[in-house]
């Protein structure tokens, strides 16, 4: 198995992107795999390390359907619904509490 090609950070030659980069430019690796590998040295620790693909083998980004978007709507409400009380809070509940602020600190919401 060949080894892949590491650069240093921001030592990148041109026609190398990350999946970040990728997806700015409306892309996305499309099934190639990884093509090289940045590393960026850090004090006691071992290096920060990104993938690399190829732009050119890069494939446009697979536009949202009525369905996905449907689906991504559903996601977003049942992460907004309270379990205990079935309310929609208006903000994402969080995992720490498992219910809205006002389920679960009832003393400091009652009327």
């Amino acid at each position: 198995m060949a080894s892949l090609p590491v650069y240093r950070w921001r030592l990148a030659p041109d026609g190398y992107a990350t999946r970040r980069q990728l997806r700015a430019r409306g892309l996305r690796p499309g099934g190639q795999g990884v093509a090289a590998q940045l590393e960026r040295p850090r004090r006691r620790r071992a290096p920060l390390v990104a993938y690399l693909y190829r732009i050119d083998l890069a494939k446009p980004v697979r536009p949202m359907t009525p369905a996905r978007w449907a689906a991504l709507a559903k996601a977003n409400a049942a992460r907004r619904t309270c379990p205990a009380c079935r309310r929609d809070a208006g903000y994402v509940i969080p995992p720490t509490l498992g219910t809205c602020v006002t389920c679960a600190y009832p003393e400091q919401y009652a009327a």
